[in-house]
């Protein structure tokens, strides 16, 4: 498309607005599913289905990794996956602020359609509304997804049990590393890139070695730490972490170690967080380092009954201390 932005005309509902539809968004997501209707009427679905919807401010919208749109997929896909069940169709609504360029616009929508291209899910329907200048950070995405749980397959944060291994699928905290970057307010310069990716895939080859997984957990705003706290708290047991086992890239490791943060508190968004029984720990970490997105997979901790909704940590010094819950916004807008 052409240099022009976005204005509000484009979400008055007339020529623009149809326009708009057709040279970004029917362009980037249509399928045999996408529709001009008021809903989209799908194939029938045998089974249990699960169903989610996020919200995206992210900003900026671009970073190193990725953008709000693979963003929007990611974040939908990978709730979706967490229940095990198989994303199948999702909705998207954007709020675009008054004079956003067109291009960009067509970028984010590009970013959509192959993620959701990699993921195997349909965009089926949406809306677009535009909002005077100043009243948007740029543009906002809201998601909806529909999925369908696979057979055997039964997950929950309540689910948690004494004796559990804690797997992580990956190096923790880059996406929140690079939104921190990438807002350019420290004077900070390194080449971190965001861990942003669609992971149904690796919930599928979980659930291929074994149906006997407790909890499945994208490690999204908060971190790793924040989770597990979440988790602790439903199933009403404690987590013992093994900081020497907890992955962690080096770059991450420098920023942090300049700004004073905790990485297990910086957001993920393509690193799962994985409560199985310890005897299947071994063959799920070793499925996970065959695939794409989860190659630094390692069992970090263990459930105890002690320490009932407290997360323990055992430092490289041998000792142990509590790790302390966050408070207050740590990173806003980070998702």
């Amino acid at each position: 498309m052409s240099n022009n932005t976005v204005t509000l005309a484009h979400g008055a509902g007339g020529k623009q607005t149809s326009e708009l539809i057709e040279k970004v968004f029917k362009a980037h997501f249509s399928n045999p599913e996408f529709t001009a209707d008021d809903a989209a009427v799908l194939p029938e679905l045998e089974g249990r289905l699960a169903f989610t919807t996020d919200g995206f401010i992210v900003s900026p919208w671009k970073f190193n990794g990725g953008n709000i749109g693979k963003l929007s997929i990611c974040g939908t896909v990978n709730d979706l996956s967490c229940m095990g069940a198989k994303p199948m169709y999702m909705t998207c609504a954007f709020v675009i602020e008054e004079g956003f360029p067109l291009d960009d616009l067509e970028q984010i929508a590009a970013a959509m359609e192959k993620t959701a291209a990699e993921a195997g899910v349909k965009i089926v329907a949406g809306d677009t509304k535009v909002a005077g200048k100043g009243q948007v950070d740029k543009v906002f995405i809201t998601t909806t997804g529909i999925g369908l749980v696979q057979e055997g397959a039964d997950t929950s944060g309540k689910y948690a049990r004494p004796g559990d291994a804690v797997i992580v699928t990956g190096d923790v905290g880059r996406h929140g590393c690079t939104i921190l970057l990438a807002r350019d307010e420290y004077g900070i310069e390194s080449d971190v890139d965001s861990d942003c990716a669609p992971l149904w895939g690796t919930v599928n080859d979980i659930l291929s070695v074994t149906k006997d997984i407790h909890v499945i957990r994208d490690a999204t705003r908060g971190g790793v730490g924040t989770v597990l706290y979440e988790i602790a708290e439903q199933s009403g047991v404690g987590i013992t972490l093994d900081q020497s086992a907890i992955p962690v890239d080096s770059r991450v490791k420098g920023v942090c170690g300049m700004l004073g943060l905790e990485p297990l508190y910086l957001a993920c968004e393509g690193r799962l967080v994985i409560f199985a029984p310890a005897d299947k720990a071994d063959m799920i970490v070793a499925k996970l380092k065959e695939g794409k997105y989860s190659q630094n997979a390692a069992v970090i901790g263990r459930v105890t009954a002690e320490n009932e909704g407290r997360v323990v940590l055992e430092t490289e010094l041998g000792t142990q201390t509590i790790l302390p819950q966050p408070k207050g916004e740590l990173l806003p807008r980070i998702c």
